[in-house]
């Protein structure tokens, strides 16, 4: 059961961990007070970018992994420059010493252009004294306070009594340091409220915001969720009485926050950050006119409640790239909103020769703000082609427009494969594993299904799955579902029930609100077979709030031969939150089908099964 949470959450990240005695340490301390002389007429050229972001390490290649990337501009007269730090990794394939891989404690990067980066060395050559020795330096936070930069980090280790990750401060003249550690924790290893004072909650992922002339830090993950703190007003101490919580445990990290029309916005990711070709790291949003909270998503949903809350603001799209998370926001210079973040090329997920290693490299799009909401490019989220850049120098123009997705909506109902659960089960189902006779009924409103000890997971395929045909072409499946799980509290791991699109026990989409821990969240996965020699067979990526009941699309399209799956949550069935793509290949002998699984004791009402063709 710990296997499949950890691949749930995200614990892959603790794969980062790893020592290396031969960590590159090359500080860059350029001045930046002139501008490079081969800065362009701003005003006279309209740039054009393609993700990801290119990075070149002078006279030796390309940046190919910035992950948590932070963002800032110059702060000081003469300074024209953009610079970038990015979380503890090789920076591309072949960066070796002696065949093991080099970890840069904290890569920074610079560019004129915010198209055009530069590696310019390393934050620190060696580790501060208080963090041990084979601590990851993670998930960096740039910050102009005082007359001053601080570069805050997360360390994934300390060598303080008891051990446990902190959040640190280095402090500089200049962007590219050098860099003197504060030489303790701004924020230090303490316990989770689920698991008291002894236990060790992910210090993880800080962001530093001023409210009112009081600075604040955000940090945590998903072991202890995601809390905040004041700062000192030096930046370099915070107090753990002033301690709030922000989000349930184990749904978010990484958070970055956004002052915006009288709201605060906090943006943050969800799943696994590293889970190769099926990552399904996704960011989502929530607001509220106090720093310090309650912050809730667009329909209302707390994120501190446990159906927690979380208005998408990027997943996946059906392009190259999965996983888009852990971002930063800034303005360009026409007023236009950004946001950078890493993601994983599905085509090229991991470092060469270490599969298991996923590489991400940093892209970054447009954020718009629709009827009071930030999206990625309007909705239409990851960009794989060629776009207009951000106006990076004074007097340039934004050339980006916003432009919104084609909404997914239903056309002709589809009567032989549609069932109102009205007293008897339509004809057209059959069983994959029919459970017992007493384990489900037809009542004259539902079809009730009774949550089984059994699974549909990897190599546990033993949960009952009834299955009718899919329709041929494009089309929705769609259903409204309660599970009758509490809605507050641990521990139900796993209890799930909702929609599959089923190739086999191996092969399949599935949409379901689950029980993770003391949240419940709605899962969207994908598993596959074959695949090779150590990829990942599951992924998931998760969708917006489940209610005691909720309405689950899932559409389904094709394009150049290539199959589309898009989920779709609804808590009234009129006001639909669109979340990731997963793209399959389950072809002519798919299935749309119901499962109720993950642990006895519980049932699922499924209220209707409606399939419609889709409205192009």
């Amino acid at each position: 059961m710990l296997t499949r949470f950890i691949k749930l959450i995200g614990l892959a990240m603790l794969a980062l961990l790893v020592s290396n005695p031969a960590l590159a340490a090359s500080n860059n301390l350029q001045s930046t007070g002139t501008q490079d002389t081969t800065l362009m007429n701003w005003q006279a050229t309209t740039k054009k970018y393609t993700n990801p972001l290119s990075i070149k390490i002078p006279d030796d290649g390309l940046v190919e992994s910035c992950a948590d990337p932070t963002i800032i501009r110059g702060q000081t007269s003469g300074d024209h420059y953009w610079y970038m730090y990015c979380t503890t990794d090789p920076l591309n394939d072949n960066d070796k010493t002696a065949g093991d891989f080099n970890f840069h404690l904290i890569p920074m990067l610079r560019s004129s252009d915010l198209v055009h980066w530069t590696y310019q060395g390393d934050a620190f050559s060696t580790r501060p004294a208080w963090v041990a020795s084979t601590a990851g330096l993670w998930a960096p936070e740039i910050k102009f306070l005082n007359g001053q930069y601080y570069l805050y980090y997360a360390a994934s280790d300390t060598a303080l009594p008891g051990g446990g990750s902190a959040i640190g401060v280095a402090t500089s003249n200049g962007p590219l340091g050098p860099w003197v550690d504060s030489g303790a924790p701004v924020v230090e290893p303490h316990g989770a409220d689920c698991c008291g004072p002894d236990s060790r909650r992910w210090v993880f992922d800080p962001d530093v915001v001023e409210d009112n002339g009081q600075l604040y830090i955000f940090y945590g993950s998903y072991f202890g969720g995601i809390s905040v703190r004041e700062l000192s007003a030096d930046g370099l101490h915070s107090d753990p009485a002033s301690q709030v919580p922000i989000t349930i445990a184990n749904r978010y990290e990484g958070t970055e926050l956004v002052q915006q029309d009288g709201y605060w916005y906090l943006f943050a990711s969800a799943t696994n950050c590293c889970n190769g070709p099926l990552t399904g790291y996704s960011i989502f949003a929530g607001r509220s006119e106090n720093v310090l909270g309650p912050y809730v998503d667009r329909e209302g949903n707390s994120l501190l409640q446990g159906r927690v809350g979380g208005t998408p603001v990027i997943s996946m799209n059906g392009n190259r790239w999965v996983g888009p998370g852990h971002n930063s926001v800034f303005e360009d210079l026409d007023g236009q909103f950004w946001t950078v973040y890493h993601a994983v090329d599905q085509n090229d997920p991991y470092f060469a020769g270490a599969v298991g290693f996923t590489k991400r490299p940093v892209l970054m799009d447009p954020l718009d703000w629709v009827d009071g909401w930030p999206t990625v490019r309007g909705g239409l989220w990851t960009s794989d082609r060629a776009q207009f850049a951000p106006a990076a120098q004074p007097g340039m123009k934004s050339k980006y427009h916003l432009k919104t997705p084609h909404p997914d909506q239903p056309d002709e109902l589809i009567a032989s494969l549609s069932d109102e659960f009205n007293g008897v089960l339509g004809t057209q189902w059959s069983w994959v594993r029919q459970p017992a006779a007493d384990a489900y009924s037809v009542s004259s409103e539902t079809f009730d299904f009774e949550t089984q000890a059994a699974d549909l997971y990897v190599d546990s395929n033993n949960a009952s799955v009834l299955l009718e045909s899919a329709p041929r072409g494009n089309y929705i499946v769609e259903t409204k579902v309660k599970l009758d799980l509490p809605p507050e509290g641990c521990c139900f791991n796993y209890v799930q029930a909702g929609l599959v699109i089923y190739g086999n026990d191996d092969n399949f989409i599935k949409l379901a609100p689950v029980s993770i821990w003391e949240t419940r969240q709605t899962e969207y996965a994908k598993e596959l077979s074959p695949v090779p020699d150590g990829y990942p067979r599951y992924g998931n990526t998760v969708a917006a709030t489940p209610g005691e009941w909720t309405y689950l699309r899932i559409v389904k399209q094709s394009h150049a031969g290539k199959e589309f799956y898009t989920a779709y949550t609804s808590l009234d069935g009129v006001n639909w939150e669109r979340g990731g793509t997963w793209t399959h290949q389950l072809g002519s002998n798919a299935h749309i089908g119901m499962v109720s699984m993950g642990g006895s004791g519980f049932t699922a009402n499924f209220d209707y099964i409606h399939v419609y063709s889709l409205d192009d």
